[in-house]
């Protein structure tokens, strides 16, 4: 019996011009998933399609050339791919693989960019990038911890024209804390040590009310006008005062061991009987309603004001109206008197030059 041939099928038509070889076309069976080892990436990558262009990486976008010899997590798939039915294997060998290289290039580069596919160094979440957006602003357009470095700080002048948040009820601690540090007086009148204290938690900057008082004492507008005195800040040994910053409440308590009540206007206060004189730190951080805007001005008047207790000097008015206050005036609680209208002033020699 003669065994009967088989039909041999026509040959595949030839496509247009321009279009893809079929034998490519078959290379992409449905049995052969190129993307096996990879489909975390892929999955990660379709949660969230923006994850490339919102993460912020700095790390460039690798190609499939960077991956060679790398470690073994961003290490394209290795081994021989799936095998295929009949050719269609060997046609994928041949024709398939530049396509392969050039998807898994883009697999890995969306890797690169959101993360590693094992979730071994994850990209910010939505939550982490809305509070990133949420950091508390600070004057001179820079925002907290995470200013960026090349951000211009801002001047002395431009800290001491800042309020500061701070609660007129607060009680503090009562706890103190030194500003570590130096300043030498540089004049050569009589000269008084002082020792500056700040409360612990009170959030303040230390450090610039510490250059605060030392500015303004040996200003020439100052106690130190004339060369009369000099005032040099110390952090150890036995001052001749201790200048301290501290909350109304601590303030309260300090200054009543002299007999003297702050409470009623929260203003601060020379406590002759201790060491210290007490600068209220809500007062520092928010002014009074006599000085307005010019904060300042009122820090150095607060400054001066207590610290010219310490020396001796007494309360005392303008006597005219339209004069500048004297630096005695209790300028945190009132300019105006029986009819007579005072002009703030921070100074104990305002006119000298």
């Amino acid at each position: 019996m003669v065994p009967r041939q088989r039909p041999v099928p026509p040959p595949a038509p030839r496509p247009a011009r321009g279009g893809p070889r079929q034998d490519y076309l078959d290379a992409f069976d449905e049995a052969d998933d190129v993307f096996t080892r990879r489909r975390g990436a892929v999955t990660a990558l379709a949660e969230d399609p923006y994850a490339s262009v919102t993460d912020w990486d700095t790390a460039p976008a690798r190609t499939a050339s960077d991956d060679e010899g790398g470690g073994a997590d961003d290490a394209p798939p290795t081994g021989a791919p799936a095998p295929a039915k009949g050719g269609k294997g060997r046609t994928f060998t041949g024709i398939a693989a530049a396509a392969v290289t050039t998807v898994l290039a883009v697999v890995v580069a969306g890797q690169v960019t959101d993360g590693q596919a094992d979730g071994s160094a994850p990209s910010p979440s939505a939550a982490d990038r809305a509070a990133d957006a949420q950091a508390p602003v600070v004057p001179g357009g820079g925002t907290g911890p995470s200013a960026s470095p090349s951000a211009t700080p801002l001047t002395y002048e431009q800290k001491m024209g800042t309020r500061y948040a701070l609660g007129p009820a607060l009680t503090g601690s009562g706890k103190f804390d030194a500003v570590p540090g130096v300043a030498k007086a540089p004049g050569k009148g009589r000269k008084y040590t002082y020792r500056v204290d700040v409360e612990q938690g009170l959030g303040l900057d230390g450090a610039l009310f510490a250059q605060a008082v030392q500015t303004t004492l040996n200003d020439r507008r100052s106690w130190a006008h004339g060369g009369a005195r000099t005032f040099e800040r110390v952090s150890s040994g036995k001052p001749d005062f201790v200048i301290t910053l501290a909350s109304p409440g601590t303030t309260a308590k300090w200054c009543a061991k002299s007999g003297l009540d702050t409470t009623e206007d929260n203003v601060s206060c020379d406590s002759a009987a201790t060491e210290r004189v007490m600068i209220n730190a809500y007062r520092w951080a928010q002014g009074s309603r006599t000085y307005g805007a010019a904060i300042h001005a009122y820090r150095q008047m607060l400054i001066n004001h207590e610290v010219g207790h310490r020396l001796g000097y007494a309360h005392v008015t303008c006597d005219k109206n339209g004069e500048l206050a004297p630096v005695m005036q209790q300028q945190t609680k009132f300019l105006d008197h029986d009819g007579i209208h005072c002009r703030p002033n921070p100074w104990p020699y305002p006119s000298a030059t």
